[in-house]
């Protein structure tokens, strides 16, 4: 029992530790000044941005220093590094030390990298200490990163709201204190012993708790983070933020409660552990022997399914014509779960959808969060900065808690993952077009709103997507491949938008100068950008929807054999 208090603590240090490392979500709060002291232009910043995202590109290198040094080395390196990389560019933002524009490049890259590391430490720790629950822990600690930005921006409001350069200064110190907090759980893990039925059940339950917990936590970030206040004010909200993330401690409690909890409220929610996973290891090799010993099944049975049921993962399979069928139909996954090699990942039709979907979607709501600070700058509502910084995040921090959403409504309602992910795409392009066509503060905000909602689902949905169409075993490698698209996209997305912005700076008008650099004012300084994006991202749902087509076949079969299989076990 004490080993599994003790998992549920090291859940927690994760929790906290993706709370506070995703510090590249809050730079559009100190951007502005960055270029001010620095005296660049809207590109030469733009690049700053992309070095942060070519840390992603380094994340290999994380999994290569696990191979010979423990995990909590790995976690005090990454601080270390965010240390130097954050703590060297707030000395040159406070103007106390003077650094060539290349060597605030490299501090940029450095600091980026310690965010994947991070993220690495994190991904290891869910998936060995919850072996059965895997999908959840991921779902669930990923979905704090969301919300780092709007903590900065708590806890900057609680110090000094006018300092944007403070922002620097916790995103170094902040993580390397959170480190040292989480030192203690993550030295004392706990052998890894089979759960029984009944734990596999109560640890569902003490998931559907975390994540209700979870969004309470958002909701009170959204809330608080939206309201001007003074310093005393700030200070308290950030003492209730604080408390709803250390409130998860009490888990433990729950775990040696589990009678009561399993009398009072386990059966009433008749949760049983492999129902909130939509694809678990398991089932997918049981999936795999079942496609080799029934191979009609797709062809009969799932039709006498959708008669039977007329539920929606029933759907079935119809030939298309043309160039429609050549695409949709040709080399099609046979089943979910099948480990794909690199060599074979670059060959698969269904990975490059997936890259430019990712590439069109999730990567470009990240850029525009790496603007927001320009864009409201650009439209007379740089005050809102940080309102907008919190909004994003808060809205990000609920697009990935809703991530999850098909795995707890699997029983009630079946969705490939891909279909859910075309549905979270929707919002992107909406947000652009609207921001096109109106600059006012309401539009502004919704489509802010709207962008963090879709790009969150899409950051948190993608480990899973890729376990799932490209095998379990190799998730580690093909992830680090398919987030390759995040530096090129911040680099294009980026460039594109700086190219636009300093175009319009250099009209007759709508012209600031702050110190060495430029402003632009006004609507047209994003106008083309907005509409280029809208333009892209439908691009990216056009090719999610054309992958979600394809791999439907292999989800509606696995979703079959799941029934099959289920009702197998009943009867025995």
């Amino acid at each position: 029992m004490a080993g599994q208090s003790r998992k549920w603590m090291i859940l927690v240090a994760t929790i906290w530790i993706q709370a506070f490392t995703g510090t590249n979500f809050d730079f559009s709060a100190y951007s502005s000044s960055l270029k001010s002291v620095l005296g660049v232009s809207q590109v030469q910043l733009n690049y700053l941005a992309v070095a942060s995202d070519l840390g992603k590109v380094l994340g290999w290198s994380s999994g290569l220093a696990l191979m010979y040094v423990p995990l909590w080395v790995v976690l005090f390196m990454s601080a270390f590094m965010g240390f130097i990389g954050y703590g060297l560019q707030w000395l040159v933002i406070r103007e106390i030390i003077t650094l060539p524009y290349i060597l605030v490049f490299l501090l940029c890259l450095l600091a980026g990298c310690s965010i994947c590391w991070f993220n690495t430490v994190c991904y290891v720790l869910c998936i060995r200490n919850f072996p059965t629950n895997r999908a959840l822990a991921l779902s669930l600690t990923i979905s704090f990163n969301g919300v780092s930005a709007a903590l900065y921006t708590m806890i900057a409001d609680a110090i000094s709201p006018s300092s944007s350069a403070l922002y620097l200064l916790l995103n170094a110190l902040v993580p390397l204190i959170t480190s040292f907090m989480s030192l203690i759980p993550i030295l004392r893990q706990p052998s890894l012993d089979p759960l029984p039925p009944d734990a596999v059940g109560r640890d569902s339950l003490i998931f559907l708790i975390l994540n209700i917990l979870a969004i309470i936590t958002g909701v009170y970030l959204l809330l608080t983070g939206s309201t001007s206040s003074d310093t005393a004010s700030a200070r308290l909200l950030l003492g209730g933020a604080l408390f709803l993330l250390f409130f998860p401690l009490f888990i433990p409690g729950i775990v040696y409660a589990r009678a009561w909890f399993r009398q009072a409220i386990h059966s009433s929610f008749h949760i049983e552990g492999s129902s909130f996973i939509l694809v678990h290891d398991d089932d997918l090799e049981l999936h795999k022997e079942q496609i080799t010993r029934k191979a009609s099944i797709h062809k009969n049975g799932l039709r006498h399914l959708i008669s039977d049921n007329g539920s929606s993962y029933g759907l079935t399979r119809h030939n298309a014509e043309g160039c429609c069928e050549s695409i949709v139909g040709r080399h099609q996954l046979a089943m979910l779960g099948e480990e794909h090699p690199v060599e074979l990942l670059v060959r698969r039709l269904d990975f490059w959808l997936y890259y430019i979907a990712y590439f069109c979607g999730g990567t470009i709501g990240l850029v525009y969060s790496n603007n927001l600070g320009q864009i409201a700058q650009s439209l007379g509502q740089s005050s809102n900065t940080t309102t907008l910084v919190t909004l994003y995040s808060s809205f990000s921090f609920f697009g990935r808690l809703l991530s999850a959403t098909p795995d707890y409504i699997r029983t009630k309602f079946y969705f490939a993952r891909t279909g859910w992910m075309t549905v979270a795409l929707l919002p992107t392009p909406v947000a652009f077009f609207l921001l096109a066509a109106s600059s006012n503060s309401t539009a502004l905000h919704a489509s802010t709103a709207l962008i963090g909602l879709s790009s969150g689902f899409i950051f948190a949905a993608a480990v899973s997507i890729t376990s799932e169409l490209f095998g379990p075993n190799s998730v580690g490698v093909n992830h680090n491949i398919l987030i390759t698209n995040i530096p090129i996209g911040s680099l294009f997305y980026g460039l594109l938008a700086a190219i636009v912005y300093d175009a319009n700076t250099r009209s007759s008008y709508g012209i600031r100068m702050v110190t060495d650099s430029t402003v632009c004012i006004g609507k047209d300084c994003y106008f083309l950008t907005f509409v280029w994006w809208g333009c892209i991202s439908v691009v990216g749902m056009a090719s999610s929807l054309l992958l979600f087509l394809r791999t439907r076949p292999a989800y509606d079969q696995f979703e079959l054999n799941r029934i099959i299989s289920s009702q197998l076990d009943l009867g025995q």
